[in-house]
């Protein structure tokens, strides 16, 4: 249920995230689903990677700042409203999402959400019977 999602901060330059995709590459590291936030003077690659102990190992070698954080991946319907069920089961219970990140497949969605209480967010997802993705699902997406 619980994955490790990587954090890479990277400069806001030219040519950095190609040099994270290739580090990922050449040690036959997927990268399955990810998101970028910036500012001014940096950003951060959120990331779910098929091998996140070796991309994070690999990564520092390099020379990357990289941090690994615990997310939870659901699964549902990529319909109009399914997602706000769920997010109001979340509220609805005092979980707050700290942020969150999907990709469709199909008529799936899944989606990596960051919660700030990780106990209580798997506690309520499960009793509302919501589709919890394994963290080797995630990995191997």
């Amino acid at each position: 249920m619980v994955a490790k999602q990587l954090s890479i901060f990277l400069e806001n330059k030219s040519g950095r995230l190609t040099e994270v995709t290739e580090v990922l590459a050449k040690e036959n590291i997927n990268l399955s689903a990810l998101c970028i936030a910036e500012n001014a003077d940096f950003g951060i690659l959120r990331g779910i990677v098929s091998d996140p102990d070796k991309a994070y190992k690999v990564l520092k070698e390099h020379h990357f700042a990289v941090n690994v954080t615990d997310v939870v991946g659901i699964s549902c319907p990529n319909v109009p409203g399914a997602l706000a069920k769920v997010l109001r089961y979340l509220s609805d219970e005092g979980v707050f999402i700290e942020y969150m990140y999907s990709f469709a497949k199909n008529h799936i969605a899944n989606v990596v959400i960051r919660p700030n209480d990780m106990a209580n967010c798997i506690r309520v997802l499960t009793d509302k019977k919501i589709d919890l993705l394994a963290a080797s699902e995630l990995y191997k997406l």
